[in-house]
């Protein structure tokens, strides 16, 4: 794994549970255990067909090249969740964002601006009541303000298990409300197929994109088709000067 710089990996986030704390790390068993994190959450629970080169675990190109943040259960020493981070830099020398790979990110990529590519976000199924992701939000936050970021983007999923009725209707409900404007689009490179639904998209969000919404991402067009992951990737932007503080703290506090 390359080796982050001393003042990348010394993000610590607040602690919201007297065994949970949040940081970027570059520890190889941590790394290691994030990846089984990853392979349980995306290929046990959700199906996907995970890369790697050993038998359980989520391994990738950009795995090398990018930051690992992980929340770590202290008393137990296990790392319960995780989001990736590739900022301008890293993924030049990854050879781009991995949003890249699934968009043209064209109109999105704007001269002379920084921004933060978070990716393989997961919480461990025994730590969802709030605390872990409210940390993970937390060090992202952190990490903006401290590397000076003007956006972040990533892709959030919207699974497809039964299909394509519920997916559809996820994306008319943020086609209505949450998209980007004209101008902030990115075209997918396999579009997800439509089909007519009655279905209510509002009530269907997975809890993830939620989170995501509330603090003030908002979506940026039409998602991509993910046949390995079984997923339809939504690509997210937000640009720091919008994210919604109250409902960070709240988010970070209150649901802990």
């Amino acid at each position: 794994m390359q080796q982050a710089t001393a003042q990348q990996h010394q993000l610590q986030a607040d602690i919201l549970d007297s065994t949970l704390v949040a940081r970027v790390t570059q520890d190889p068993a941590e790394i290691r255990q994030a990846m089984a994190l990853r392979y349980r959450v995306f290929a046990e629970d959700m199906g996907a067909a995970v890369s790697g080169s050993e038998q359980g675990l989520d391994q990738d190109h950009f795995d090398e090249y990018c930051l690992h943040l992980i929340v770590k259960d202290i008393a137990n020493d296990r790392v319960v969740g995780y989001s990736r981070i590739l900022t301008n830099e890293l993924a030049a020398k990854a050879g781009g964002f991995y949003s890249a790979t699934e968009f043209d990110l064209s109109a999105i990529l704007l001269p002379g601006k920084r921004y933060m590519e978070i990716g393989r976000t997961c919480v461990d199924t025994e730590f969802r009541s709030g605390s872990v992701i409210g940390l993970l939000w937390s060090g992202i936050a952190q990490f903006m303000a401290a590397h000076n970021i003007d956006y972040l983007m990533g892709c959030a999923s919207i699974p497809l298990r039964d299909g394509y009725s519920r997916a559809v209707a996820i994306v008319n409900h943020l086609r209505d409300n949450h998209f980007t404007p004209e101008h902030l689009r990115a075209t997918p490179k396999v579009p997800m197929p439509t089909v007519d639904t009655d279905l209510d998209g509002k009530a269907l969000m997975p809890p993830l994109l939620k989170a995501y919404l509330r603090i003030g991402l908002k979506v940026c067009g039409e998602p991509c088709l993910d046949k390995a992951f079984n997923v339809a990737d939504a690509l997210i932007l937000l640009d720091r000067k919008d994210m919604n503080q109250r409902y960070l703290r709240h988010f970070t506090r209150a649901e802990a």
